[in-house]
């Protein structure tokens, strides 16, 4: 079978970064072929270069054989190339039909909407892909919004689809509906290319996968030849422990108390729902959900960041549904939020000042003893491992690992009794990740109460001890990961109610 795109040597270089380093990559037709690697190990580039964004600095880039020259994304549609984005690239009001002809060449000013739907649902209908084309965009799912620009780039003609990160923001059932579907288009002679981080997700799923690893490609293998073990070491460059160990959990007192509780979204909706929740000490209590189900609302409600418009609100048996983000933190709450730079650390201060940030109500008639905050954030540092060239450097240089690790040592240094942590694995390379749940557990068996809101199951059921699933802002089922599977909490988070039993 000869490749159906073939990127031979490609290197990209930008200021100070050389991207992609003589990066080899080819993908045959009827094949799905995942791309691996950690944050900024050049997978973007790579394809940003295949979909036309970018121009390669060296290297060729063969179309069945043929060097093609994209200049533009125009020109890698026009040779049957199309991305579906991590994030999706469509107009909320417009139906499916009206997304899909955007920008198409040949429309006529007058166009026959009924003739293109009759087309847009043949096409449908040979993929699997359910979908009704004169849907508005803002009344589909999130997974119907996925088939739609799927739809959209195979009306274009596309022969090698690029999925970016394609099951982010999907359930388990919506994932594997996905990867039938992608494995039909194979069959039919498609080449599909998937950026993923989900090991074992590749490993069920596709046919070959190839590792990049800062900039260079470490190998292309057989996706039936290798193991989680190889990808990882691949990924990598050493061998990690993949296995979570956990110590039999040791409940405490109950330290937060959520009681019949509802907030409201940025819009003025009800994003919660009549919420129900304990957690004790010495216990990790997962959420999980899919994206945008009141997760966010969830976390800033307990650090005291969103009001609270009924219920009720105790930590260690005291009232504190009026208390100010100061107040909780005076309560022993800490919170490590989804965004690192923004909310959780100031870019362009260094990472004393940073450290310092929650600190400064121990410094003694508030001076600040410059030497005492060098000290401890030294120690910090050197504590978990964070790799900072300078302490007085803008943290804004920092790797998403060190930041989350120097964010997460600042929150955890003044022992707090409940940890709020959103997304704490989000973009991280393995061994970030290795360090980041050993700090959590570490958290866990001193007895401290962890609240872990995450959008990857496997993370959950690793180091939950409790799992409560959001959907719409209600809480389905809280069940015992141990006791359930990922088809039932999946089955939740699409919004069915579960008996808890956790």
């Amino acid at each position: 079978m000869d490749y159906m795109v073939e990127m031979i040597n490609i290197t990209k270089r930008f200021p100070g970064i050389l991207a992609n380093d003589r990066v080899s990559f080819s993908v045959k037709a009827g094949e799905i072929h995942a791309l691996l690697g950690e944050n900024g190990a050049g997978k973007s580039t790579l394809m940003s270069i295949l979909t036309g964004l970018y121009r390669p600095d060296e290297g060729e880039i063969r179309i069945q054989g043929t060097p093609v020259d994209l200049q533009s994304p125009r020109d890698a549609v026009a040779h049957g190339i199309g991305m579906v984005h991590q994030h999706f690239k469509l107009v909320k009001p417009f139906t499916v039909a009206e997304n899909i002809i955007l920008g198409l060449k040949g429309i006529k000013e007058v166009y026959n909407l009924k003739s293109i739907d009759e087309s847009v649902a043949q096409l449908s209908r040979e993929y699997g892909l359910h979908i009704q084309p004169d849907s508005p965009i803002w009344q589909l799912s999130v997974g119907e919004q996925q088939r739609a620009e799927i739809v959209k780039i195979l009306f274009r003609g596309a022969e090698i689809l690029i999925l970016d990160e394609p099951t982010a923001v999907l359930t388990p059932q919506e994932a594997k509906d996905l990867y039938k579907t992608l494995r039909k288009m194979a069959d039919l002679g498609k080449a599909i290319i998937v950026i993923s981080h989900k090991l074992s997700e590749v490993l069920a799923h596709t046919d070959a996968i190839t590792v990049l690893r800062g900039g260079r490609s470490v190998g292309t293998v057989r996706t039936k030849e290798t193991s989680e073990m190889e990808l990882t070491r691949m990924m990598v460059g050493r061998p990690v422990m993949l296995e979570t160990v956990k110590n039999p959990v040791n409940r405490s007192s109950k330290v937060l108390e959520l009681h019949n509780l509802s907030a409201l979204g940025n819009r003025g909706q009800f994003a919660l729902k009549e919420i129900n929740l304990d957690i004790y000490g010495g216990e990790i209590v997962g959420i999980a959900g899919v994206a945008g189900n009141g997760q966010r609302e969830l976390a800033e409600v307990v650090a005291g960041l969103r009001a609270i418009e009924r219920g009720q609100k105790k930590v260690d048996g005291n009232d504190l549904t009026l208390a100010s983000p100061k107040q909780m933190i005076q309560a022993g709450v800490s919170y490590v939020p989804e965004d690192r730079l923004g909310t959780g650390l100031v870019p362009n201060l260094n990472a004393m000042e940073n450290y310092l940030l929650k600190g400064v109500q121990r410094m003694p008639s508030g001076f600040i003893n410059w030497k005492q905050v060098a000290q401890e954030t030294a120690e910090v540092i050197k504590k978990y491992d964070i790799k900072v060239p300078n302490p007085k450097n803008p943290v804004k240089m920092l790797s998403g690992g060190n930041l989350q690790k120097l964010l997460l040592g600042r929150e955890i240094s003044g022992k707090p009794r409940l940890i709020v942590t959103m997304y704490p694995m989000r973009g991280l390379d393995v061994g970030a990740m290795e360090t980041i749940r050993s700090l959590l557990l570490q958290e866990r068996d001193r007895g401290a109460a962890v609240l872990l809101i995450s959008e990857e199951l496997e993370e959950l059921f690793a180091l939950s001890d409790r799992l409560a699933v959001l959907h719409g802002g209600e809480v389905m089922g809280v069940v015992d990961p141990h006791k359930t599977t990922f088809e039932d909490v999946g089955l939740m988070m699409a919004g069915k109610r579960m008996a808890a039993h956790g």
